[in-house]
């Protein structure tokens, strides 16, 4: 692809093999500037840009980005996330291992910030005990597969973002699979044993991974990155069995506060900004409203 301006019009040139697809892309250019205002596209330009040259929504998000101009969707990013930002994380792909409390949260979180591809690896369906805490457990949902609710749900959100539904639970036999050309692995998973093998097969594979968990009023919060191995550590002193949150119960707002700081560390990681917690880990205390850092 090259780009050729004309005026004060930035044209997209693209291979004569593409253009065989969609006709002339100049004139998608010209139909995404022409419906811009103050420097924005609203969804119902981008949806007639996708029908009216057979594209897919992600493809013209894409065309919008490369102009400079930005989705309407992401106007209140303001100058956080910049038009050649969202466009990275347009490109971007992150597996988010559990689709319950936390999981669920982090996927609403990453599917509105822009990130383009995510990969919903969980084998259960939802519960009515689901419904005090998980995001995407409702009472029509109740018996669904909780990886279908989760393509649903974001596809209700942002239709630029291609979901992988993977009803498996995570195993060191199809991590592989799994993880092949992820960026980003976020745990929401619900046992020790589990993280430990998402945690290895990351360093395995050099893959970021964000660690978080929440039991009772606490949660915890870390960053993996590639050779560290610091998530191995700390959760090789835990013992043996399921996760704190099914002994202590989790409240609805536990969840939606350490998905938070996974979506943030996420974010963080593929834009390659600020200070990831890959030296330290966070012990959060809602009961008493206090941060704890601890340095790893």
């Amino acid at each position: 692809m090259q780009r050729q301006v004309t005026s004060s019009v930035t044209v997209i040139r693209w291979p004569s093999s593409r253009l065989s697809e969609v006709g002339k892309l100049d004139d998608l250019t010209t139909f995404l500037v022409a419906g811009a205002e103050g420097g924005t596209v609203a969804w119902d330009v981008q949806s007639r840009a996708a029908q009216r040259f057979h594209l897919t929504y992600a493809e013209v998000e894409r065309a919008i980005l490369e102009l400079s101009l930005i989705p309407l969707r992401y106007r209140r990013n303001g100058n956080l996330i910049a038009p050649a930002d969202q466009l990275r994380l347009l490109k971007s792909s992150v597996a988010v291992i559990g689709c319950g409390g936390l999981g669920g949260y982090v996927i609403e979180e990453t599917a509105r910030i822009g990130i383009g591809k995510i990969v919903v690896v969980d084998f259960d369906c939802f519960e009515e005990h689901n419904l005090n805490r998980q995001p995407l457990s409702t009472l029509r949902t109740l018996g669904t597969p909780k990886v279908e609710a989760a393509a649903e749900r974001v596809t209700e959100i942002n239709p630029a973002v291609t979901v992988v539904p993977v009803r498996e639970a995570f195993s060191k036999v199809n991590s592989g699979a799994i993880l092949k050309d992820i960026d980003v692995a976020v745990d929401a998973l619900d046992t020790i044993a589990a993280r430990i093998e998402l945690a290895e097969a990351c360093d395995a594979l050099s893959i970021p991974m964000v660690y978080g968990t929440v039991g009772g009023w606490y949660g915890q919060v870390a960053t993996q990155m590639p050779g560290s191995r610091n998530v191995c550590e700390i959760l090789k002193n835990y013992p043996e069995g399921e996760g704190i949150e099914k002994v202590a119960g989790i409240p609805s707002f536990g969840p939606a506060v350490i998905a938070g700081f996974e979506a943030a560390e996420v974010c963080k990681i593929l834009l390659n900004r600020g200070n990831l917690l890959q030296d330290r880990m966070l012990f959060i205390n809602l009961l008493d409203m206090q941060v704890e850092e601890i340095a790893l």
